[in-house]
Order: C-alpha cells, then structure tokens, then sequence
C-alpha cells in the first residue's frame, strides 16, 4: 500500500503541528485507511492490533471534526485502566495546541475527583464500568456527544463488559458517529455492530 503523509489528510493546521511535534509524518495503514472516512462522518468498524497506531486514527479525525467545545464531545471505552490511560496521554500530546480537556477515568482512583474533573471535560477516556457508573451519578451527561469509540472492543467482551457496553451505548444520542476497533471479529462484536452502528458503517483494516 502506498505511504500516506499526515499533510495529504485535510487535518486542521493546529492539529497537523500536534503530530509533526510527536516526530510522525507518514501514516499507517490503520491511520490512513480510517481517518478519511471518520472524516467524512461515516460509522468505522476497524480490525486493528495493538501497536498499529489506531489511537491516532480515530483521535486524529475526532479532533478535527469535534464541534462541541463546552461539553462533552466524545466517549472513548478502553478495557483497562492501563489503555485508558495509554490513550489519554496520546491524545494530550495531539492537542499540544488545541484547547480541549481529555479526562480519563478508571476504577481504583477516587470517584469524586474524576467527578470534578468531568465538569470541564471535553473528551472522556474510561473503562466501560466506571464510565457507566458516572453516567448513573449524574457526572457525564451525554446529550452532546458527538462520537462513541470503542477501543479493543473484543478484550472489553471477553472481560465481561458487553452489558456496561450496551448500556452506555443505547444512552448516547443516536445521531453520535460510532467507532469500533478490534484485533479480532467474535460473533458477539459482530452483533452489536449491525445493532448499534449505521448500516453504511465501513470497515478497515
């Protein structure tokens, strides 16, 4: 496949000096098979390992598309604490030169602190379980959400958070985009794609 560069992308300049200032200038496959069409509004199902760079490909062009500036934008679900807060800290290096607040919030660090740093968050990076239990609280309104990702989708089914993954699905407006990356493709996945995301969802690879 031929190389991509970040600058053939249509990216915003702001977030194109976020990416030149993490030394990246060529895309990977992942990246540039899925962030034109994230761009151009469409649902992505996209089969993608660990390690390729699929933070960025749908970071970058949520980053790019976010219009909701005083709310929350954008849920990322991760299945550990450990990726939540691999991906929060990509996403803080993006937005060198963009105003936006990126909150991660996982179990074992204290609910009322994730509370008060919910109140000015912009994108929310959370395990399906403690993301589930703000929204019960009242912390994490949803009714300006723009985009849903769910990252590593088929650990998050095989450590028992499909129903936590339901939940927070059907709760979120349906006119959000919705995101779904996974290195595998279960029957179970499968099923809540055709369930969940629009029917001219595209997949990648």
């Amino acid at each position: 496949m031929e190389t991509v560069r970040f600058d053939e992308l249509e990216l915003q300049p702001q977030i194109l000096r976020g990416i030149k200032a993490m030394g990246f200038e060529e895309a990977t496959p992942i990246q540039s098979q899925a962030i034109p069409v994230v761009m151009s509004g469409s649902d992505v199902v996209g089969q993608a390992q660990t390690g390729t760079g699929k933070t960025a490909a749908f970071g970058l062009p949520i980053l790019n598309n976010l219009t909701v500036k005083n709310a929350i934008g954008s849920i990322i679900l991760a299945p550990t604490r450990e990726l939540a807060i691999q991906v929060h800290d990509e996403l803080v290096k993006l937005t060198k030169y963009e105003k936006l607040n990126i909150v991660a919030v996982y179990g074992g660090a204290p609910i009322h602190l994730q509370a008060r740093d919910l109140k000015r968050a912009n994108i929310v990076v959370g395990t399906p379980g403690r993301v589930l239990d703000h929204i019960r609280r009242g912390n994490l309104p949803l009714s300006s959400v723009e985009f849903l990702v769910l990252d590593e989708a088929d650990e998050m089914l095989n450590m028992g958070f499909i129903d936590d993954m339901e939940e927070i699905m059907k709760s979120i407006p349906e006119e959000r985009q919705t995101l779904l990356f996974s290195a595998t493709m279960p029957p179970q996945i499968k099923k809540l794609t055709k369930k969940y995301l629009k029917d001219d969802a595209q997949e990648r690879k």
